[in-house]
This record gives C-alpha cells, sequence and structure tokens, in this order.
C-alpha cells in the first residue's frame, strides 16, 4: 500500500514557507544596489514589468506542476516525461551546489552576533600593533570594519590560489549554521511547518524597527532622496531590464525545485494561483520596503563620513595655517580653500595631497553589494548608532532568519527527490537522510573556511547556478506548455483551482516567457565571452583595498565543471533514457 504523502497543516504554513525561501538576503543586499546603479525609483518600471511577465507566470507554473504531480523535482518531471527526469536531477545538483555555500553566509552571521555583544564592538576601532604605538597598518590603510571582515572574520589570503588554513572559529560557527538547519528540517513539513513562522515574521518585525530607528538617524532623507529620485535615462540602457529580469528570477528562487518540493505537499484542490499572486507580492514589496530602510541607514553612513570629512579637512588647515577657531566652518570651506590657494600658493601645494575632497554626492554613489554591503557597510553604520550592541544584534539576528528559510527550501529540494525514492524511503528513516545531507554539505562546506574560502565561496555564487537555472526554467516551461500539453495543464488547474487559467498566463507561459529566458541566456554566453579572462577581487593588505587578478587555470576548470554538471543533466538524462527504452523494447522483440 502506497505510503499516504505528507500535508501542510494548512494553506498559510505553505504560504509562509514559499515567503521565507522566497524572500532572502538577495532583497536585503542586492536589490538597493540594483536601484543605486540603475536609476533609483526608476529602478522600479522595469522591475515591475519583469514581475508580471516573468515572475509570476513562472512561480505559478512551478507550484502547480508541484501540486498536480505531489512529487519533488526528479519525480515531477519524469511523470511528465521520462526523457525530462533530467531536469529535476539537474535542480538537484544546482540546489546541492546553493547548499554547499550558502550556509557560510548564516556562519558568518553567526560569527558577528556572538561579537555583537561586546562593549564597544569589535569592529569600531582599529586594533593596535603589536607594540602598542600605533594602529594595526592594515587597518589604518583600509577601514575598522572592512580589517575585521578580512582579517579577523575571513583572515583571507593574497590569492587564491594561497588557500591557507581552516580557520577553527568560523568553521565551529559553520557547524552550528548546519546542527540549526538540521533541527528545523529534521521531521519534513512537520518541523519546517512550524519553523517557518519564525522565518518568515522575525525579518519583517526587525526591518520595522530599522526603519523606525533609520528614519530618525541624521542625514536619513539624503539616502532616501537618492534612492527615490528616478534616473529615467537609465530605462534606455539595456543591463536595467537584464539586471530587472535576473533580480525576479533568482530572488524568487525558481528553477531550485525548492518550489516544486513544498507545494507537492499541498492538498490537491489547494489554490496555488492566488498563492502565487501573493507570494511574488510580498517578496517584491519585501525588496522595496528593505532598500527603504537601507537606503535610510545608508544616507546616515554617507552624511556620517562626508561631515567627518569636512571636519578633518577644516581641522587640518586650521592648524597648519593658524587660523582662529571657528572661522572655518562647512559653509565657507570652499571659499576659505580658494583664498588660502591664492594666499600661500607654496604652504598650500605642499599641504593639498592630505586635503581631501568631500562630496555627499560620491559618498552616496557608492555602490556595495553582496557580503560587502551585509557585513561592511551595515556593519560601519551600526557603530555610529546609540546602544550599536542592541541593534547590531537585532541586525545579525535578522540575517540568520532569512539564511535559514532559505536553506529550509535549498535543503528541501534535495531531500523531497531523495525521501520520495522508494528505495531510500525503505531503508533509511527520513532522518537519517536529512542528517546524512547536511553532514556532507558541512564537510565540504569547510573548503569555505579557508584562508581562500571566500574567493570559491564567490565563484560558486557567480558561477554555480545562473546559466543552469535559466535552462533548467526554460525546458521546465517548454515541457509543460509543448510536451505535456497547454490544454492538458489547463484541464489540470481547472480540478485544483476551480477555474481554468485566464488568456494572461497560457500567454506568459506558452510565449513571452520563454523568450525572455532564451534573451537572459544569450545576454549571460556573450557576456561571459566579451569578457575575456575571468577575474576575481582580491585583498591586498598591504594597500588596504581590492585588486583585481586573473583566475588561475584550476580556478577556471572549477567553473566550467560547476556549470557542465548541472546543465549537462538534461541531455544525458534524456539520452540514459532513450538507450535504455531501446534496449527494453529490443529484448522484448526478442522474447516475441
Amino acid at each position: 500500500m502506497e505510503k499516504a504523502r505528507p500535508l501542510w497543516d494548512n494553506p498559510f504554513q505553505f504560504v509562509f514557507a514559499c515567503i521565507s525561501y522566497a524572500v532572502g538576503l538577495g532583497n536585503v543586499w542586492r536589490f538597493p544596489y540594483l536601484c543605486q546603479m540603475y536609476g533609483g525609483g526608476g529602478f522600479l518600471v522595469p522591475y515591475l514589468i519583469m514581475l508580471i511577465v516573468e515572475g509570476m507566470p513562472l512561480l505559478y507554473l512551478e507550484l502547480a506542476v508541484g501540486q498536480r504531480m505531489r512529487q519533488g523535482s526528479i519525480g515531477a518531471w519524469k511523470a511528465i516525461s521520462p526523457y525530462l527526469c533530467g531536469v529535476g536531477i539537474a535542480s538537484v545538483v544546482v540546489s546541492f551546489f546553493l547548499s554547499m555555500y550558502y550556509n557560510v553566509i548564516n556562519a558568518w552571521a553567526f560569527w558577528y552576533l556572538f561579537h555583537s555583544f561586546q562593549d564597544p564592538l569589535p569592529w569600531a576601532n582599529c586594533p593596535l600593533n603589536i607594540n602598542h604605538t600605533n594602529y594595526m597598518e592594515e587597518c589604518e590603510k583600509a577601514s575598522s570594519t572592512q580589517y575585521f571582515w578580512y582579517r579577523k572574520t575571513l583572515n583571507i589570503s593574497p590569492s587564491i590560489e594561497e588557500s591557507g588554513r581552516i580557520q577553527w572559529e568560523l568553521a565551529v560557527c559553520l557547524i552550528l549554521a548546519w546542527l540549526v538547519v538540521y533541527m528545523c528540517i529534521l521531521r519534513g513539513t512537520e518541523s519546517t511547518g512550524k519553523v517557518v513562522y519564525v522565518t518568515a515574521s522575525l525579518p519583517y518585525v526587525v526591518l520595522i524597527i530599522y526603519l523606525i530607528r533609520g528614519l530618525t538617524l541624521h542625514g536619513a532623507t539624503n539616502g532616501l532622496m537618492y534612492m527615490f529620485t528616478p534616473k529615467l535615462e537609465q530605462l534606455a540602457n539595456p543591463k536595467t531590464w537584464i539586471n530587472a529580469a535576473t533580480q525576479i528570477f533568482f530572488s524568487l528562487g525558481l528553477g531550485f525545485g525548492s518550489l516544486i518540493a513544498f507545494a507537492s505537499y499541498n492538498e490537491p484542490n489547494n489554490n496555488c494561483e492566488r498563492h502565487a499572486i501573493i507570494v511574488s507580492l510580498i517578496n517584491s514589496s519585501t525588496s522595496v520596503f528593505a532598500s527603504i530602510v537601507t537606503f535610510s541607514i545608508y544616507g546616515f553612513k554617507a552624511t556620517y563620513n562626508y561631515e567627518n570629512c569636512i571636519s578633518k579637512v577644516i581641522l587640518l588647515l586650521t592648524n597648519a595655517f593658524e587660523l582662529e577657531e571657528g572661522s572655518l566652518t562647512a559653509t565657507n570651506l570652499d571659499y576659505m580653500k580658494s583664498y588660502l590657494a591664492s594666499a600661500h600658493p607654496s604652504e598650500y601645494t605642499e599641504l593639498s595631497p592630505q586635503i581631501r575632497n568631500c562630496s555627499l554626492e560620491a559618498e552616496l554613489d557608492t555602490a556595495v553589494q553582496g557580503t560587502g554591503l551585509a557585513f561592511i557597510v551595515y556593519s560601519e553604520a551600526i557603530k555610529n548608532m546609540e546602544v550599536s550592541q542592541l541593534y547590531s544584534v537585532l541586525y545579525f539576528i535578522m540575517l540568520l532568519m532569512l539564511g535559514i528559510g532559505s536553506m529550509l527550501g535549498n535543503t528541501a529540494a534535495i531531500l523531497t527527490p531523495l525521501t520520495d525514492s522508494e528505495f531510500l524511503s525503505t531503508h533509511l528513516p527520513k532522518e537519517v537522510i536529512s542528517g546524512g545531507v547536511c553532514f556532507v554539505n558541512c564537510i565540504i562546506g569547510l573548503v569555505f573556511t579557508l584562508e581562500a574560502g571566500s574567493y570559491w565561496f564567490d565563484i560558486f555564487n557567480d558561477y554555480a547556478a545562473t546559466l543552469s537555472l535559466l535552462l533548467i526554467v526554460l525546458v521546465e516551461t517548454i515541457a509543460v506548455c509543448y510536451v505535456y500539453g497547454l490544454r492538458r495543464f489547463e484541464e489540470d488547474l481547472n480540478v485544483m483551482t476551480g477555474h481554468k487559467p485566464s488568456w494572461y498566463w497560457k500567454i506568459m507561459w506558452a510565449f513571452v516567457s520563454p523568450v525572455l529566458i532564451v534573451s537572459l541566456f544569450i545576454f549571460y554566453i556573450t557576456d561571459y565571452i566579451s569578457t575575456g579572462t575571468l577575474r576575481y577581487q582580491a585583498w591586498d593588505a598591504t594597500e588596504g583595498q581590492l585588486v583585481t587578478k586573473n583566475y588561475p587555470s584550476s580556478a577556471l576548470a572549477v567553473i566550467g565543471l560547476l556549470v557542465a554538471s548541472s546543465t549537462m543533466c538534461i541531455p544525458l538524462a534524456a539520452l540514459v533514457t532513450l538507450i535504455i527504452s531501446r534496449i527494453k523494447r529490443g529484448n522484448a522483440s526478442t522474447a516475441a
């Protein structure tokens, strides 16, 4: 007798699981960067258009497939056609790669969280050198927050070729992160369903607290004006539209198999159309909301740095030219600089290398994304707040909730096909399968705690999923519309939701979304080709800044393997299925 499939306790659990998975770190550290780079408030125009023509339709398609087939990604696509099992395998491989490195972010968040209870915060000031005569040279050339990130946290090596040793403090944090994930997925939907209430809702509580605090910070309005002032000329830039489409695509977590896995635990008559709309709108709204919080804090940081720069220049000129205290102010600084340059040309020329050009606009234009925004820019802003320890603890708890929520989806994409396997589920209990996946990922993930670990993290983050996911989702849409059949799928949706999909959904699935995915695929291929030799940012401790270096041949080989190992699953699985069917057909005809 077939074992009954586990179900979510109620539809809200499913929605919370999808929100917890989709709303992740990209909403906090990627979307604000794109707004900053591509037109401020004007970026919302292509973003919302891509949400309508790409995000919602593809999210609805994946949820509907999972709910209809009631299996993980491998079983769901195999049910549509045996030749498509490679699509599910590719999704599992990509999710495995993602899980390997993504939980390292949670390890970093734990590391910062534990250090947030110190007073003052350990990244607030530069440490003294061995002789206690001055600050550490590397820290003086960079900044205290950069030093804490690159030296104290990562202990980063000068290049990817110098692997260095495992950082055991980070390794312990990584093990802790995997233990937390294991506890959350221990009993499948029974345990995950409870956890998602916290991982989905707590980040919003923290964001609201940060919004209230951020809006009261000096200079917050500078950041918000910068964000909401539209630069409409950017709408003519193709990269603006490409990045909007890419952000929607990856933010919703399409192609990983997580959404299919979550939907497979729904009741057969669940209204997945309504849930697709709700999840996609909440995800995009969170990106905008997080950007308002980020830019209010970003405005505070930029204003603080600008005013600090002005103060240093005033102090320098006042001391150098023995000016009366208070005679030089931020208002008359430009005039006084011109006057001093003409009245004392030789002295001013000698001093000019030390006189910085302070600009609020330049501070606001400094675009940072990814770990740089999450662990450097935010921590720099936090250290200058009152009660900085409290805001630091809240911020890194929020990062943990976002990271763990995404990890629940990543692991579900791997575990659901494994637990669906009759062979594994009859021989091993669910807890052992979950533990095995977590253990393997944790052991491999120790690579990212090496001194060169952050360079390998960037490789996996940049190349493990991009092209693979585009190909996976393209094949998914073609499979549903032209292999399974759009009319047949339409009838399935009628049974599940009580009505047939409108012309909007059908046009998006059959024509618009596939064309858009092909366009993105072509863009990334041509971009990789035109880039030439692939490069990365390495930390130069002597200069206290990042420098650009070429990837060595070993790293290029890993990049090639990452892309090929997932994309080749689709044609290879189809070829193996064809060969097996031919052999079976030959054996049957011989027996006859």
